[in-house]
């Protein structure tokens, strides 16, 4: 999905893709179980467990598709087998809430990209694999749609480097920001707004060679490291009296810990929930 995520960059070689197992409970309180037995003794004594063992083959489906991922590269170096067994597994996870409309509510809040096959972030992945002065570190999705029913804000976040310049993996950031808007069970739409460059984090060497830390650092010097600091530049996407660049994106599995999506322009998204970006 172009650039805006319906795409998103590259976990360090060789992390593994950490992720909780433990089964929810869905025991009742002591109470309302005793109640429930006496009543439907047959439903007390089949319905959970069923429920449980659901959700047990799901959460294995689930650790199947994580499995598959995990020494891809977020997809960079994902061979043809790989991205058939990869594409058999999620297709296995999204089969369980499949024409459930979204919830926007479970939406909102912060994912990280674990796998893609979405040839424009592939292109940034790739090309910090090919030269040694770029890096590419994580990026996210960041839905804003709390208490909303039919649309909401989807910022995608790439954090990004040039050292020694920039702090190493997380320098500066770029920010993708787009409305979307709901036009089916499972498809949102959206339009972009604006891309900027913010958040810069000059390495010590280049704050060193700036501002001295040996001599009086002058009104100047000291200007220019909040200058940059805090420099910001923003390039709107949409044009005046034109609608804005956009497209569809179906959000193929969603639950608390997981979101997959398949970008209309090609290419699938593998998220997991992360924490909350600052």
């Amino acid at each position: 999905m172009n650039l805006a995520f319906a795409s998103t960059l590259h976990l360090p070689t060789g992390q593994r893709v950490g992720y909780d197992t433990r089964s929810v409970s869905l025991a009742p309180n002591a109470s309302r179980g005793l109640s429930t037995q006496k009543m439907f003794p047959c439903l007390a004594a089949t319905a959970t467990p069923t429920t449980q063992a659901a959700e047990f083959v799901l959460e294995e489906k689930k650790h199947d598709l994580l499995r598959a991922i995990q020494d891809t590269q977020r997809g960079l170096v994902a061979t043809a087998d790989q991205r058939s067994c990869i594409e058999e597994a999620l297709v296995n996870v999204e089969e369980y809430n499949a024409g459930v409309p979204i919830d926007l509510g479970k939406l909102d809040g912060t994912w990280r990209l674990q796998y893609t096959s979405a040839p424009d972030v592939l292109v940034l992945l790739e090309s910090a694999a090919r030269f040694s002065f770029f890096q590419v570190g994580q990026i996210f999705q960041k839905f804003e749609c709390q208490n909303q029913s039919k649309e909401g804000v989807v910022r995608n976040v790439v954090r990004w480097s040039i050292p020694p310049l920039l702090e190493e993996q997380e320098g500066a950031t770029l920010l993708v920001s787009a409305k979307f808007s709901v036009v089916s069970a499972r498809n949102i739409y959206l339009q972009f707004e604006e891309i900027s460059i913010q958040s810069i984090n000059i390495s010590e060497e280049l704050q060193a060679l700036i501002a001295p830390a040996i001599l009086p650092r002058s009104f100047l010097s000291l200007q220019i490291l909040q200058f940059i600091r805090t420099f910001k530049a923003e390039i709107p996407v949409r044009n005046q009296g034109r609608r804005s660049v956009g497209g569809l994106y179906y959000l193929s599995y969603l639950d608390a810990n997981m979101l997959l999506g398949r970008a209309a322009a090609g290419g699938i998204f593998v998220f997991t929930r992360a924490q909350p970006l600052v």
